[in-house]
C-alpha cells in the first residue's frame, strides 16, 4: 500500500476516533463553561460595583453641596449685617458712605472682589475697593438688584467678571429704614474661585480629567467646571445628549450610569444646593470606577487560556492510556482485514468499549453538574426583569403560608398592575416597553424588604409577596403599597421620551389558613376593584 494512502488512512482514522470526538467534546464544554462564568461574573461584580460607586458619588455630591450651601448662607448673613449697619443719613453723602464701605470691607473676608451700593432708581452710589475699576453705573435691570428693591435676599445668576474674566457671583440685600422701607441695595460680589468658596472643592478630583464635580445653575442654563486656567463657566448640555443630566435640569437627585456630551460614560450624582436652587454633580468615569471588573477580566482570559491549554494536553495523554487496549484491539482487527494477520479471537482486557463510554459519559456529567444551579435560576427567575417568576412565587407562598401556621402569623400579598403600559408598548414598540418593565423592576426592588418577595408573573403583574406579619399587618401593606405607587410617579425616560406609568394594586390579606390560590386570586380580583374606581390606587381585601 502506498504510504500516502497509509497516511490519509491514518488521518481519517483519527478524524473519526471516538477518543478525538470526546476531547473535542470535551474542550467545547470547558469553552463554554468558561465564556459563562466570564459574562456572569464580570455582569454581576460590575452591577454590585455600581451601587457601591453611585452611593460614595452621592455621599460626595451631598458633601459638597451642604459645603457650598453653608458658604452662600454664611454671605447672604454678613450682607444682611452690613446692610443694617448702614448709616441712613450716609446714602445722600456718597464720598463719606465710600469711607464707611471701606472701614467696613477691610474687616470682612468673604467679598473680596467688591461690595456697591445702589439707590432706589438701581443707580450707583458707590462701591469699594476701586470706583474707577467699574464700568456699570446702572444697574435697574438686573434679577438681584430688582429682587432686593422689592425686599428680599436674592443671590444672583453666576457671570463672567468684566476685569477678572472669571465666574463672579452677585448676591444682594436690600437696606431698610426703621419703618422696613428700601432705601437702598448692598450688593456683594465673590469670585466663584476664590479659597473658601468652591475652588478647593471644584479643583478636586474623583478620577481623571473627566471625573470630578460640576455646579449646575438650572435657572440660567450654565455650569461651572474645573479647568487649567480655573474654574470655567459653560453653557449646559443641550436637551438630548445626556439623559440623565435632563432628568436632573427636571428634578431629580440621585446616582445613575450615563454617558456625558464627550462620549464618556460616567457614575453621576446629582445632590441639590438647598438654598439657591442649584444642584451639584459629582461624576467618575466608569473605566475607573470599574477597573477592577477589567483587571478580572484580563485574569479569566488568561486562566481561561492556560486552563485550556493544560487541559487539552493532560486529556490527550489520559485519553490515549485509557484507550490504549482498545486501540491495540482496533489495529489488530484492521490487520486482519488486511490480511496481514490470521482471524483470531481479539484479547478483551476489560469491558472496554462499555466501560470507557461510562467513564466518559459520567466526566461530562461532572462538568454538566456546574451548570445546573445555573438552570435552575433561569427556571425559577424572569428573563427580562431578573425577578421571581410565577413558579417560584407559587413556591415561596405554599411555604410563607406554612410558615405563618406554625408562628400564628399573617401573610400579606399585593397584586400589582400597570397602568399607561399598553399605550407605551404599542406606541413606542415591545423593545421600549421591556425597558418599562425593567425599570419598573428596578424601582419596585428599592421599596420591598429583603425578607420578601417581588415577582413578575407576566406581562405588566408584578407581586409582592409579605410574610411574617403581626398586629399592624394592614398598616404594612399600606405603607408598601403607597411606596409602590410613589415609587412609579417620576417619569420614565424611553429612548429618548418621556413617559409615564401608573400602578393599580390590590392587597390580600390572609393567615396560614389561607389557600395559596386563593389569595392569589383575591388579590387579583380586588386589583381590578381598584384599576375600575380610579387607578393609581389600592384595595385591600382580608381572608
Amino acid at each position: 500500500m502506498p504510504k500516502t494512502h497509509h497516511t490519509s488512512l491514518s488521518l481519517s482514522r483519527i478524524g473519526n476516533s471516538i477518543v478525538t470526538r470526546l476531547l473535542l467534546l470535551a474542550l467545547c464544554m470547558v469553552i463554554f463553561g468558561v465564556l459563562v462564568r466570564y459574562y456572569v461574573l464580570t455582569n454581576f461584580l460590575r452591577e454590585d460595583l455600581s451601587a457601591v460607586v453611585e452611593g460614595q458619588q452621592s455621599a460626595l455630591a451631598t458633601y459638597v453641596a451642604h459645603d457650598i450651601d453653608n458658604k452662600i448662607v454664611q454671605r447672604q448673613r454678613l450682607l444682611e449685617h452690613l446692610a443694617a449697619a448702614v448709616p441712613m443719613g450716609l446714602l445722600t453723602k456718597p464720598e463719606q458712605l465710600q469711607v464707611w464701605l471701606k472701614e467696613h470691607y477691610e474687616y470682612q473676608t468673604l467679598f473680596t472682589t467688591d461690595l456697591f451700593i445702589v439707590n432706589t432708581h438701581g443707580r450707583l452710589l458707590t462701591h469699594y475697593p476701586d470706583p474707577s475699576t467699574r464700568a456699570a453705573t446702572d444697574y435697574a435691570e438686573r434679577d438681584y438688584i430688582q429682587a432686593s428693591l422689592a425686599g428680599r435676599s436674592f443671590v444672583g445668576q453666576p457671570m463672567v467678571g468684566s476685569t477678572t474674566k472669571t465666574p463672579i457671583l452677585p448676591m444682594s440685600v436690600p437696606i431698610k429704614n426703621a419703618v422696613g422701607e428700601v432705601q437702598a441695595v448692598l450688593v456683594g460680589v465673590v469670585a466663584l474661585d476664590t479659597s473658601g468658596v468652591l475652588y478647593s472643592l471644584l479643583q478636586s478630583r474623583a478620577g481623571d480629567a473627566e471625573g470630578g464635580f460640576l455646579l449646575v445653575f438650572p435657572a440660567s442654563k450654565l455650569l461651572v467646571e474645573p479647568s487649567p486656567l480655573g474654574l470655567a463657566l459653560k453653557p449646559t448640555p443641550p436637551p438630548g445628549v445626556n439623559a440623565l443630566h435632563d432628568r436632573a435640569m427636571a428634578g431629580f437627585r440621585g446616582a445613575g450610569l450615563t454617558v456625558d456630551s464627550k462620549g464618556v460614560e460616567v457614575v453621576a450624582a446629582m445632590a441639590s444646593v438647598p438654598s439657591t436652587g442649584w444642584f451639584i454633580v459629582a461624576r467618575l468615569p466608569t473605566r475607573e470606577a470599574f477597573a477592577t471588573v477589567d483587571r478580572t477580566q484580563r485574569l479569566l482570559i488568561r486562566g481561561a487560556v492556560l486552563s485550556i491549554l493544560f487541559f487539552a494536553t493532560f486529556a490527550s495523554i489520559g485519553l490515549y492510556f485509557v484507550f490504549r487496549h482498545l486501540f491495540r484491539a482496533a489495529e489488530q482487527a484492521d490487520r486482519m482485514t488486511r490480511d496481514e494477520t490470521p482471524l483470531a479471537p481479539l484479547p478483551v482486557v476489560r469491558n472496554d468499549e462499555v466501560g470507557h463510554l461510562i467513564s466518559a459519559f459520567n466526566r461530562l456529567l461532572v462538568k454538566l453538574n456546574d451548570k445546573q444551579d445555573e438552570l435552575k435560576k433561569i427556571a425559577h427567575h424572569d428573563t427580562l426583569t431578573g425577578l421571581s417568576n410565577r413558579h417560584h412565587l407559587t413556591g415561596q407562598l405554599r411555604q410563607v403560608l406554612a410558615l405563618a401556621q406554625r408562628r400564628e402569623s399573617q401573610v400579606g400579598l399585593l397584586f400589582m398592575d400597570l397602568d399607561g403600559f399598553k399605550h407605551i408598548n404599542d406606541s413606542l414598540g415591545h423593545e421600549a416597553g421591556d425597558e418599562v418593565l425593567r425599570q419598573v423592576a428596578r424601582r419596585f426592588s428599592t421599596v420591598v424588604r429583603e425578607s420578601d418577595t417581588l415577582a413578575r408573573i407576566g406581562g405588566d403583574e408584578f407581586v409582592v409577596l409579605l410574610s411574617d406579619l403581626g398586629a399592624n399587618a394592614e398598616e404594612t401593606l399600606s405603607s408598601v403599597a403607597t411606596q409602590c405607587i410613589d415609587a412609579l410617579r417620576a417619569p420614565f425616560f424611553i429612548s429618548g421620551t418621556v413617559c409615564m406609568v401608573g400602578v393599580s394594586i390590590g392587597i390580600a390579606l390572609g393567615n396560614g389558613q389561607s389557600p395559596a390560590d386563593t389569595l392569589l386570586l383575591a388579590a387579583d380580583r380586588v386589583m381590578y376593584q381598584a384599576k375600575n374606581t380610579g387607578r393609581g390606587r389600592f384595595v385591600t381585601y382580608k381572608l
